[in-house]
């Protein structure tokens, strides 16, 4: 009797209780307030060198937060801005590594996936090891230069991203 009792009660606890795999999943995104801010400063920076840029931010899910276009910058500048943050927010390292990458290995089918663009001018947007999403910019005459308007960008919202 008691041991039916047990498996009553065991039977009773499993039922009424939420199962483990039930339990919301916590994690910090990035805010318009951040993306705009590092958008802006990563634009203003190229604009002072005299570089006409566009500069993309994407959020963890891939998604634009912010895009700008500056005045002159060429029409592939915004595609390929788009497409550096995707690949570094893709592989959480600066799109630069995996140019790298694909240097070393010509064979590497990474570069046949929507949206991979494996060119320097990426950056991830990181927190504690998690990636919030990713900056990038195209349009200057060198990736370096993409790159370091685009960690103008960040250095600028280091504050926000805490």
């Amino acid at each position: 009797m008691a041991s039916r009792t047990m498996m009553a009660a065991f039977m009773a606890t499993a039922l009424w209780s939420p199962p483990l795999h039930a339990q919301l999943i916590v994690h910090k995104d990035l805010s318009l307030a951040a993306a705009l801010t590092i958008a802006t400063t990563a634009a203003e920076r190229c604009s002072t060198q005299g570089y006409k840029v566009a500069v993309a931010v994407v959020g963890r899910d891939g998604q634009i937060l912010v895009h700008l276009r500056g005045d002159g910058a060429p029409p592939h500048a915004i595609e390929n801005s788009y497409r550096r943050a995707f690949t570094a927010l893709t592989y959480r390292r600066p799109s630069a590594a995996v140019e790298q990458r694909v240097r070393k290995d010509s064979g590497d089918m990474l570069v046949l996936l929507t949206h991979i663009m494996p060119a320097q001018g990426g950056l991830p947007i990181m927190l504690d090891g998690d990636a919030l999403g990713a900056v990038a910019v195209s349009g200057s005459p060198g990736g370096a230069t993409d790159e370091a308007c685009a960690q103008a960008g960040l250095d600028a919202a280091a504050a926000l991203l805490k």
